[in-house]
């Protein structure tokens, strides 16, 4: 029968409509303000201090709702932000400088909730507050390491392929490897090995005798700048989530800048703290046939240099790196047989191959580990930027008791919390290349609170502008489209609750406003559509059935074309562009499902199939 639907097609949309219903629910409860406490370097978070902190806090009359400790964590509850701020104080004064205290704010969502996976909408640091860090990436460190890196490669393959050279030497100026051989004919082998092994090199002949010049070509180069960038943006991620800072935004931006924003973090210098600095890790072995003390008098042995530890402790140690941190896959602490501290690490089938080569001729020797920070000095580039001064420290030596392998064991660590620290770290990864802040930014908690009220008074009051025209306009259509305006808003609320990663900006809340006007766009041109049919003279239900059926290619073409620009905005935009595009995205597809198919099945409902002389419109 015309303008008739069965049950299962209203059984359908209602259950969508619950499942919305039940993920936009979280956006009701209220969430806590916070503090995240997690240890830095030279630091421990422990029972103990938790116990600590909440005597602490009791002692300066700060109501806490909960001071708990999860996975090395703290985490302390408040009833207000006023209450918030002062314990960030108190903390920060009893637990000093080696501990990253952060302001957040968590979820109260019922626990029926969370078990069905339910949680509120991700806020974006204009709604929520925190930090905003634009960061280059040294893109000729990542080169220039590739080339040494090169350097250690040729005269592995060299000696196995039997081909005789003098000096094997990187050009970093040129960006190039420089071979010394012997004769010609050991240049030709050279040549044919280096290049059956790699055939991305690019070879020339030197300007000594029989020297061959070996470069990157511009594909590998291109290659070694996308993994670099890539990587750190994975890295830093990866350092953000271990420290806990609640929904971090790590991307990219052109082809050498990372953008890092961090809710809930009020102070750079302590994101900075989160970040890790911008950072590697080496390992090498110590020299223990040189004279320490000739090389703390300035004379250095060749193919070792003098690094010290956080407490000026000296250690002499070889040139040649014996594995970087990017093959790190995982790193635990724990204690060793005698309930000493320890760090497990496991390495990729990469790195294992190059420690176990490395380690085969050296068992009794001590391998230390080597921290390396790039910080931004005096002098500037070009650009304007800062010259990044390298920092070097010696963050454990420990004996090599084995010839190691995927996995191994540092010992020799001071204390629990050096281990725990030195696993985060190792877990977490080393930067491919150094990156420095080149622009930073803080936006207040309460600057974002009142992003949020604004931003919901204006959602409001639009909503109740188009709910009192159509009213007003459409009689008893206009409560039809009504309701499936305010169903609109239940699933942009619950897909964007619903959607991983997917963040509200205060550019998402415009686009949510403008969602609004465009969802009852369409059931204006539906009711339009059907005054035009029974104009000419068409029954009831002929006019709602060709109504809804002659509208919808108009409804379609209109929506289509706005959902591209915005499909354009979001893959080209970047920050608050891809936060309106994600929520008018959204909100189109939800008005089309809700103005077509909602509001002809509530139409269907009343009007549908009955022998009526007039429609309330």
């Amino acid at each position: 029968m015309l303008n008739k639907n069965p049950l299962w097609r209203y059984l359908v949309v209602l259950g969508l409509l619950l499942a919305a219903f039940l993920y936009a629910l979280p956006n009701v409860y209220p969430e806590d303000p916070a503090l995240n406490i997690n240890a830095s370097r030279g630091g421990v978070v422990s029972e103990t201090t938790r116990a600590e902190l909440e005597q602490a806090f009791a002692a300066a009359s700060i109501s806490a709702k909960a001071v708990t400790l999860t996975e090395g964590q703290i985490l302390a509850r408040f009833s207000s932000a006023e209450d918030q701020l002062r314990a960030r104080e108190v903390a920060e004064r009893q637990l000093g400088s080696s501990y990253i205290t952060a302001l957040n704010m968590v979820p109260t969502t019922p626990a029926w909730l969370r078990a069905i996976g339910a949680s509120p909408m991700k806020l974006g640091l204009d709604l929520r507050g925190g930090v905003h860090f634009l960061m280059a990436v040294d893109m000729k460190a990542a080169i220039d390491k590739n080339i040494n890196d090169m350097v250690q490669a040729f005269r592995a393959d060299l000696r196995e392929e039997r081909v005789r050279y003098r000096a094997v030497q990187a050009d970093l100026e040129r960006g190039q490897v420089q071979i010394l051989l012997r004769s010609a004919e050991d240049l030709a082998s050279a040549r044919s090995a280096l290049g059956k092994a790699d055939q991305e090199l690019i070879f020339s002949e030197g300007d000594t005798e029989h020297s061959l010049l070996v470069s990157l070509s511009e594909n590998r180069v291109r290659e070694i700048r996308e993994y670099a960038l890539e990587q750190n943006i994975t890295i830093i991620r990866n350092r953000v989530n271990e420290i806990g800072v609640a929904e971090p935004l790590v991307q990219r931006q052109g082809a050498d800048r990372i953008i890092v924003q961090l809710p809930g973090v009020q102070d750079p210098a302590q994101a900075k703290e989160i970040l890790g600095a911008t950072a590697t890790l080496e390992f090498r072995l110590v020299d223990n046939d040189s004279d320490l003390g000739a090389a703390l008098d300035g004379r250095l042995p060749a193919g070792a240099s003098l690094y010290r530890d956080r407490n000026g402790q000296p250690y002499l140690l070889e040139n040649r790196t014996m594995l970087t941190g990017d093959h790190i896959t995982g790193a635990t602490s724990g204690y060793d047989e005698y309930s000493r501290p320890q760090v497990s690490i496991s390495l990729d089938a990469q790195g294992g191959n190059l420690l176990s080569n490395a380690t085969r001729s050296t068992i009794g020797r001590q391998m230390a580990t080597v921290f390396i920070e790039y910080k931004p000095g005096e002098a500037r580039n070009e650009d304007g930027t800062p010259v990044l001064v390298k920092y070097e420290e010696v963050i454990n030596a420990a004996t090599i008791q084995a010839r190691l392998g995927r996995s191994f064991r540092i010992t020799g660590i001071d204390n629990p919390a050096e281990a725990q620290n030195l696993a985060l770290l190792l877990r977490a990864g080393a930067l491919i290349a150094p990156t420095q802040i080149i622009e930073e930014r803080t936006i207040g908690p309460s600057l974002g609170k009142e992003n949020i009220d604004l931003g919901m008074t204006a959602i409001m009051w639009g909503m109740v502008v188009v709910l009192i025209f159509m009213v007003l306009y459409y009689k008893a259509f206009g409560l039809v489209a009504n309701v499936a305006l305010l169903a609109n808003l239940i699933l942009i609320t619950g897909f964007m609750s619903m959607i991983p990663g997917a963040t509200l900006t205060l550019p998402g809340m415009a686009g949510i406003v403008l969602t609004v006007g465009m969802a009852v766009d369409a059931n204006v041109l539906i009711f339009e559509r059907i005054r035009e049919e029974l104009a000419e003279g068409r029954s009831v239900q002929q006019a709602i059935h060709h109504g809804y059926d002659r509208a919808f290619a108009t409804i379609a073409d209109s929506n289509i074309t706005t959902l591209l620009v915005a499909l354009i905005l979001f893959g080209i935009g970047t920050g608050p562009v891809k936060g309106f595009a994600i929520t008018l995205a959204i909100g189109i597809l939800t008005s089309i499902f809700t103005s077509v198919v909602g509001t002809r099945l509530l139409v269907n409902l009343f009007w549908g199939g009955r022998r009526v002389q007039s429609l309330p419109m």
